[in-house]
């Protein structure tokens, strides 16, 4: 992912996350507000509930209390209280009464608890109310709701009882107001709310009992578990319900239980207020967020152009920069000015580009110096050992020539087979060297290093398996469906034949032989492994360099040449060992050799740097060269 496009997400996850925390922190306290604000109303409509019914109660129970007073039903009073009194013929006197006084109910009941006049239900008269005639003051009890019968089913009314007192016979008055769709209209309600009032008259829920100012309420039945909870545990309580599939229909009650002089449930007033303000104030938020969002992704993308172009682009430069030195190019310099960060950095990336280049030259011409050092004492080494026995031999022809003619044939002959045999050493101690010194570029083409690897093994098959020789166990772990690269596989070859031969001499007593091939992620690893007696840490740091060898024969070119092949392919090459379990060695070769830097093509026959001496392989090189 570009840095243009790290920026422009970063940018985005950032605004999406501050704007959905500011949004939902809005919503969140929206919310709270409007309920606070609906609680507050509902709070304010419960008390204006209230106060109106303890205003009407008050109204009912003066009211009754007036008829108590008047003349009369003091003269009825004392009509019933002498004996033998004949009550029909004030059976239809609440009708008139009630009327006068505007009252909804209005019964007269004689002191034995039977109905002598009633005006909601005239028929009922000699109908027992004994519950009047027990022993209660009405007078301090006040108004109180009660089921009410009439002719026309029951009803609930906000009742008041008094009494007249003739005697030891009392006349009892109750009368009240019908509570219902009156009632609530009434009552003064905030834009968004409403009163509905259920009149819990029937032993089951009826949604004709559930009516607000105009009557009925339609889709009354919804509400009927919330009735039901109230009905079974009558309490204040609060819910919500949605009328339809869209959330500005939903609608918060709080429930208001109306409770008889006996606390019996007879009613529960339901405070309604609509969630649409609420629902629409959301919607409002959300379309708003989505709009700041919007604004933002575009101001994001705007921003990850300019950064970009005031980022970006010097960065990319740099690492432009950057690779041109990793490929070689050590007097790459970047192209970017400015007093910013990235301008600085430019400035020390091409100083340090310059300090390179003068470092290499000097490297360059050290390492010459030193690879010259070194090719001049080991052939020094190499030469001297075969110069000696001909200095000899040359001497013993002049002694013999001046001290003893008669034997100067036989020496002569002697002599001669000793120089010709010395010079043939000499001639292939510098070949040798020559061959090392041709520096061969590898000729690439598709290469499978399986099939390398199993035609190494068979070339030494018959040697793994000699007689008189402890035997050598091989182990091929080559991975199926190995990818192709591009390699030479003559020196391939030979770089794995030198490994195998390696790990031969160190396994004198026989052991075992493992090659293992992997791929991972364009490359290809190849592991060498022996069960031979090891190496110390400070043989494995010095194994690679060239001319030096750990064994008694060879001249210590073998691992040089391997680490050159590798490297020629772009690869490279470890070893791991322990003293008395084994040696392993590790080729990592990519699919594609990287191009050579061009002043690694140059050949400078006056001076060979160290690097030079492991670049080539020879090409008859003896297989007991191998360190």
């Amino acid at each position: 992912m570009t840095f243009r496009s790290k920026l422009f997400w970063v940018f985005t996850i950032a605004l999406l996350l501050s704007v959905g925390v500011i949004a939902a922190g809005v919503t969140v306290v929206a919310r709270r507000a409007f309920d606070d604000l609906n609680r507050q109303h509902s709070e304010a409509l419960v008390a204006q509930f209230e106060g109106e019914f303890q205003r009407r109660g008050q109204d009912v129970v003066h009211r009754v209390q007036g008829i108590a007073d008047a003349e009369g039903t003091v003269r009825m009073a004392i009509d019933l209280s002498r004996p033998k009194s004949d009550v029909s013929v004030y059976v239809n006197d609440a009708r008139g009464v009630s009327q006068s006084h505007q009252l909804d109910f209005l019964d007269f009941v004689a002191t034995d608890g039977a109905i002598i006049s009633s005006n909601e239900w005239p028929a009922r008269f000699g109908y027992k109310m004994d519950w009047l005639t027990q022993s209660q003051d009405w007078s301090s009890l006040g108004s109180f709701l009660l089921k009410v019968d009439t002719q026309d089913g029951p009803a609930l009314g906000l009742m008041a009882v008094s009494s007249v007192r003739v005697g030891d016979r009392d006349l009892f008055i109750m009368g009240g107001e019908r509570l219902g769709k009156d009632f609530l209209n009434s009552l003064v309600l905030p834009a968004g709310m409403r009163a509905l009032l259920y009149l819990d008259l029937d032993p089951a829920f009826q949604p004709t009992n559930l009516v607000d100012a105009s009557g009925p309420v339609a889709d009354g039945d919804r509400l009927a578990s919330f009735i039901e909870q109230e009905r079974q545990q009558p309490q204040e309580r609060t819910f919500e319900i949605s009328w339809t599939a869209d959330p500005a229909s939903a609608e918060a009650f709080h429930a208001l239980p109306l409770l008889g002089r006996q606390k019996e449930l007879l009613g529960v007033l339901l405070v309604g207020s609509s969630q649409q303000e609420v629902v629409k104030l959301e919607q409002h938020i959300r379309d708003l967020a989505l709009a700041v969002v919007a604004m933002g992704l575009c101001f994001g993308l705007l921003l990850s152009w300019w950064g970009a172009a005031r980022v970006t682009r010097p960065v990319r430069k740099l690492a432009e920069g950057a690779r041109e030195v990793s490929e070689g190019n050590w007097g790459a310099r970047v192209d970017v000015h400015g007093r910013h960060e990235i301008g600085q950095l430019a400035t020390a990336f091409n100083r340090m580009t310059t300090q390179l280049t003068e470092q290499r030259e000097q490297l360059v011409q050290a390492e010459r110096v030193a690879a010259w050092r070194e090719l001049a004492r080991r052939l020094a080494h190499e030469l001297k050992n075969p110069l000696f026995p001909l200095q000899t031999t040359v001497e013993n022809l002049q002694r013999a020539k001046d001290q003893s003619p008669e034997q100067f044939e036989e020496v002569f002959r002697e002599s001669t087979g000793i120089l010709l045999s010395e010079i043939e050493h000499l001639k292939n101690i510098v070949g040798r060297f020559s061959d090392f010194a041709k520096m061969p570029q590898p000729e690439l083409g598709p290469v499978n290093v399986n099939d390398v690897v199993r035609g190494v093994v068979k070339l030494f098959e018959a040697q793994f398996s000699a007689m008189g020789r402890p035997p050598i166990s091989t182990e091929l772990h080559l991975e199926e469906d190995l990818p192709l690269i591009q390699a030479d596989a003559a020196l391939l070859h030979r770089a794995i034949e030198n490994l195998v031969l390696n790990a031969m001499d160190a396994m004198p007593a026989g052991g075992v032989l493992m090659l293992r091939t992997t791929h991972e992620s364009g490359y290809v690893d190849l592991e060498v492994s022996d069960t031979g007696g090891g190496l110390t840490p400070e043989e494995c740091e010095r194994l690679f360099t060239p001319y030096y060898t750990t064994k008694q024969h060879g001249t210590g070119l073998g691992l040089a040449i391997v680490q050159s092949v590798v490297s020629d392919h772009g690869g490279r090459i470890s070893v791991e060992s322990e003293t008395g379990v084994g040696t392993s060695f590790h080729i990592r070769l990519p699919a594609k050799p990287p191009a050579r830097p061009s002043y690694m093509h140059s050949q400078d026959l006056t001076a060979p740097s160290a690097a030079e001496h492991s670049e080539a392989i020879p090409p008859e090189t003896p297989p007991n060269e191998g360190a």
